[in-house]
């Protein structure tokens, strides 16, 4: 079973999405289960070098206000899930174009998982910027990539295009917000759902699958 995930490393909804999914499968294990982050961007019209955050998610939700109360109802979502979240610490909101790079460089060295895990802590636990260099070199580094290899990706343009490409791609599909996960190809959960309805998402398809090959 392949499991591929449309996310974006400053979505806090796809952090709760992931651990859910973790329970949901710690629940009801998937032999030889593949998962593949794919990217989206939550704002794909962000400058490169991002923007201020208090100034953006005002803008964002209609006021201060209203974003602080948005926030505060993910922070407590988030803790029920053993998130604890700082958007107190996030001083921009950054383009993860750059992020998105690094996520597909470690999917070509196995090590995607671990990277997804150190762009959510760098963002939601520390408020790094996740557009700086500097900051995904060391996320790589922690994640076991070679960091003289991953600057030197990230300082090139190699995936820019690509990157940009999937994006639009999964636009195209539908997709409209994340997380968003699809299985197999075929089966879609859009939202972080709760892990009751990914482990029956799970087994009814692994029932519809052997059905067929029963057939």
């Amino acid at each position: 079973m392949h499991i591929d995930i449309y996310s974006d490393p400053v979505c806090p909804w796809c952090l709760i999405g992931k651990r859910r999914l973790e329970k949901a499968l710690e629940t009801r294990p998937v032999d030889g289960l593949t998962v593949k982050w794919r990217p989206f961007q939550l704002h794909p019209l962000m400058p490169a070098e991002g923007a201020d955050r208090a100034e953006f998610t005002a803008a964002k939700f209609g006021s201060a206000e209203r974003a602080a109360e948005t926030y505060e109802r993910v922070k407590v979502v988030g803790a029920d899930e053993g998130l604890d979240f700082r958007f107190d610490k996030i001083k921009r909101s950054p383009n993860t174009v750059d992020a998105h790079r690094l996520l597909h460089y470690a999917d070509k060295h196995d090590k995607q998982d671990a990277v997804s895990e150190g762009l959510f802590a760098d963002f939601f636990f520390d408020g790094h910027d996740v557009s700086d260099l500097d900051v995904l070199v060391d996320t790589a580094t922690e994640a076991g990539l070679d960091a003289d290899a991953v600057r030197a990706y990230l300082e090139s343009d190699e995936d820019r295009e690509l990157i940009q490409n999937a994006d639009e791609e999964a636009r195209a599909l539908g997709i409209q917000g994340v997380p968003f996960f699809v299985i197999n190809q075929k089966y879609a959960l859009s939202g972080a759902q709760p892990p009751e309805m990914f482990v029956k998402a799970l087994a009814d398809i692994e029932a519809e699958e052997m059905a067929g090959a029963d057939a």
